[in-house]
C-alpha cells in the first residue's frame, strides 16, 4: 500500500477549505488532490480523481452532501466518504451512515482527530468523532424504552427523519435568517421550488411560522446562537 492518502475536499466555504489545507499541508501521509464547492462538482471530481478519502460537507449548493455521497457510492461502492460537518444530532449521523459514509467528524474537532479519521477509513475502518459516537449510543440506549410508547406520541426525531435532504437544507437556511429568494440563489433552485420545500418541511414538522422554525433548529443544534459579550459599564471614577 502506498504511504500517502489522497483526499478530495468538498465544502462550499472557501475559507474553510483553505483552513483544512493549511492544517494538512505539513502532514506527510496526506495529500489534498482536489476540491469541490458543490455536490455536483464533488461527484464529478470523485469519479475523475479516485481519491482514497472524500471529506464531504452536508449542506452544499446544487447537490447536498448526502445526495452527493449516494451518487459517488453508486458509481464506486468502494469509495470512502467521511462526513465533515457541524451537525451533531443523531438523526443526521444515522442518515449519513445509511447513505454509505464510513466516517463522521465534527468541524470543531482537533487536527489530530481529522488525521486519525483519514487514516482509519483509508485502511478499511470506520470512524465517528467522540461526540458523534456519544450521541448515537445515547439515542440507541434510549430507543428500547421509547419504543413502547404508542404512535400518538411520535417524537420530533421521527418527524425530522422524514425530511428530505433539500428540506433539511431549507430548514437550516431559514433558521439562519435567509429569505426564500436568498435560499434559492444559494441552492441554485427557483423560488417556487424553495417555497415548496419550505411548505413540505413545515407541514412534516408541524411548524407554523419562522419563529417556530428557528426554535426547532436551536433545540436540535442545527444553528448556533452567537455569543454576545456585554460591555462593562464605564467606571464611576
Amino acid at each position: 500500500m502506498k504511504d500517502t492518502s489522497t483526499v478530495l475536499l468538498c465544502d462550499d466555504h472557501t475559507l474553510f477549505r483553505e483552513g483544512i489545507k493549511a492544517i494538512l499541508r505539513d502532514e506527510p501521509t496526506i495529500e489534498i488532490v482536489g476540491e469541490a464547492a458543490n455536490g455536483r462538482d464533488a461527484v464529478a471530481r470523485a469519479h475523475r480523481l479516485h481519491p482514497d478519502v472524500i471529506l464531504m460537507d452536508i449542506a452544499m449548493p446544487d447537490l447536498g452532501g448526502l445526495e452527493a455521497t449516494r451518487h459517488i457510492l453508486r458509481a464506486n461502492p468502494k469509495a470512502k466518504v467521511v462526513i465533515l460537518t457541524m451537525y451533531e444530532e443523531e438523526e443526521v449521523i444515522t442518515r449519513c451512515l445509511r447513505a454509505g459514509a464510513v466516517g463522521y467528524i465534527l468541524k470543531d474537532a482537533p487536527r489530530s482527530d481529522l488525521i486519525h479519521a483519514i487514516e482509519v477509513v483509508r485502511n478499511g475502518g470506520q470512524y465517528l468523532s467522540p461526540r458523534a459516537l456519544k450521541k448515537v449510543v445515547k439515542e440507541h440506549v434510549k430507543g428500547p424504552r421509547h419504543s413502547k410508547v404508542g404512535k400518538s406520541s411520535k417524537s420530533s426525531a421521527t418527524d425530522y427523519e422524514r425530511l428530505s435532504d433539500r428540506e433539511r437544507e431549507v430548514l437550516k437556511l431559514l433558521a439562519d435568517g435567509l429569505a426564500p429568494k436568498e435560499i434559492a440563489a444559494r441552492l441554485l433552485l427557483s423560488v417556487k421550488t424553495v417555497d415548496a420545500h419550505k411548505t413540505n418541511m413545515m407541514r412534516k414538522l408541524d411548524l407554523h411560522d419562522r419563529a417556530a422554525v428557528i426554535k426547532f433548529a436551536i433545540q436540535r443544534n442545527l444553528i448556533r446562537l452567537p455569543v454576545i459579550k456585554l460591555e462593562e459599564p464605564p467606571s464611576s471614577r
